[in-house]
């Protein structure tokens, strides 16, 4: 069996889901398994495991293959409008890949995803903004977009309407510039809103497919308003599965912002010692695509920016930081 990513598989999320909860992360994972064996390991019907070897033979039939251009396209890089960031990832964002930026409160990772659409919009890119808390709205975007290209500089929000859940209204849209809207505006504020988007993410890219970036800005705001953590552990699921398969099968490039989270650490001591930790572990977030970094602030207007994670990442090796400087309260 292959290597091959299950999540690339056409199989149901729950399926897909319940797969990546029980560690299996490709094909060669099913190796010494059975459908009988799945189904009982993963609380499946039998058919639906069923459904797991049928598709991993047929991948096998008929491998994955991409076009030309799709392929030039996966080694381009676009800058993040960051230039410290921008050489943590080696030149900028790669097509097919996932940037998480996180940091606590005030370190500027909203406004650095938000800078990071004007690229894309500046090379005839279409981009979907979703704002879990209201940390970029849509004027701030345009003001970012002003600085653009005197071609881009009059371009749009819109948001995504109906075509792509119902509880968007159509009074959202905005005035076009020419029929043409590159930047596609939406706001989120439970975790059944999160959930019927992502069920129909994939649906929507290939109906936008001049889309290249999506950005989950305050990813975690929605996450950690579910209280019960196998809620939250759901969750992350149908996002891994749903990213992933939007990488693999559009080159989507995938910006999400979240912030640290307290922990208090056990021990003895008086008073209680409280560390900051990220939001989410690694083998939450596509496997093989994701970049980490995270925000350091050391004094108001400068820090340094840590990839804690890569798609070549090895353990125990050090930790690649750059220096960064705020400028008019954006780091440069």
């Amino acid at each position: 069996m292959s290597g091959r990513q299950l999540s690339t598989l056409s199989l149901p999320l729950s399926t897909l889901s319940a797969l990546a909860s029980a560690g299996y992360d490709t094909v060669r994972d099913l190796s010494s398994s059975t459908p009988e064996q799945l189904s009982k390991d993963l609380n499946l019907p039998l058919p639906a495991s069923q459904a797991v070897f049928s598709a991993t033979r047929a991948s096998a039939a008929l491998p994955l293959t991409q076009s030309a251009a799709a392929m030039m396209g996966a080694t381009k890089r676009y800058p993040t409008a960051c230039a410290p960031l921008d050489r943590l990832l080696g030149g900028g964002l790669r097509r097919g890949s996932v940037l998480e930026l996180m940091g606590p409160a005030g370190c500027g990772k909203e406004q650095l995803a938000a800078h990071a659409v004007k690229p894309f919009v500046e090379a005839n890119q279409e981009v979907l903004f979703v704002d879990m808390q209201n940390m970029a709205p849509p004027a701030t975007i345009k003001r970012i977009l002003a600085g653009a290209s005197a071609q881009s500089i009059q371009l749009p929000i819109c948001a995504i309407l109906g075509e792509i859940n119902a509880f968007v209204s159509p009074a959202g849209r905005t005035a076009q510039a020419d029929g043409l809207d590159l930047v596609h505006y939406q706001t989120l504020h439970t975790a059944t809103e999160f959930v019927v988007f992502l069920r129909n993410l994939c649906d929507y890219l290939k109906a936008h497919s001049n889309i290249a970036l999506l950005v989950l800005n305050s990813l975690d705001f929605i996450v950690q308003s579910l209280v019960d953590y196998k809620d939250r552990s759901g969750l992350m699921d149908i996002l891994k599965e749903t990213l992933a398969r939007a990488c693999q099968d559009t080159n989507l490039i995938v910006i999400i912002t979240s912030h640290l989270h307290s922990k208090q650490v056990s021990g003895t001591e008086s008073p209680s010692k409280w560390i900051m930790i990220p939001a989410y572990h690694d083998n939450q977030l596509p496997k093989g695509r994701t970049y980490r970094v995270l925000i350091v602030p050391q004094w108001k207007t400068s820090g340094v920016m840590r990839l804690l994670f890569s798609p070549t990442h090895v353990p125990n090796r050090s930790v690649p930081e750059e220096p960064y400087q705020k400028t008019g309260g954006l780091i440069q």
